[in-house]
């Protein structure tokens, strides 16, 4: 079985390249802390060697930057090449097959291709209306009503207004014969 999982955080900006058969891929290191300290006290990491490739790269390519803490699950990889002094050079690397961003996601931030960093296939920015009272509040951590589902703090809730219409009380008799225990 050849299985590994790691979280760490990436050491810089990941940049997705194509092969020439048009696929993504992407290389970066993530470094991950050791459980031990060196003797100064100060946490040691490795730093691993990680590719991605195809949805996972462009994932990794349009939402993470340096910094990021990513979850990582994939396989260990070895492959060698020739260099260009024509020595032969061994890689050790984790190849992803499943990968999270753990860093909280900033509500204000736009995603890595928005920002102009030359991605094929650019979707310009979305044009901001910011005299929509409404701006900025579409949902997520931002919103105060965010996961409550029943509505009653959020003064869009369309509550019943006759008073008559919500019983006062529930006055149910149960038998012990109707328990289940």
């Amino acid at each position: 079985m050849n299985r590994v999982s790691l979280i760490g955080r990436i050491t810089k900006d990941p940049e997705v390249r194509y092969s020439q058969s048009g696929s993504a891929y992407v290389m970066f290191t993530l470094a991950v802390n050791r459980t031990q300290r060196d003797a100064n006290g100060q946490t040691m990491a490795d730093f691993i060697s990680i590719t991605a490739f195809g949805q996972q790269a462009e994932f990794i390519g349009r939402y993470v930057k340096k910094g990021n803490q990513l979850g990582i699950a994939g396989r260990i990889q070895t492959r060698n090449y020739q260099g260009n002094d024509g020595q032969t050079r061994y890689v050790t690397e984790v190849v992803v097959d499943q990968v999270e961003n753990l860093t909280p996601r900033d509500p204000n931030a736009q995603p890595a291709y928005q920002q102009g960093n030359g991605y094929p296939n650019q979707q310009p920015a979305r044009q901001q209306n910011y005299n929509n009272p409404s701006y900025g509040n579409q949902g997520g951590y931002s919103n105060p009503s965010y996961g409550n589902n029943n509505g009653y703090n959020n003064p869009s809730y369309n509550a019943p207004k006759n008073d008559d219409a919500q019983p006062e009380s529930f006055n149910v008799e149960v038998a012990d014969d109707d328990l289940p225990f």
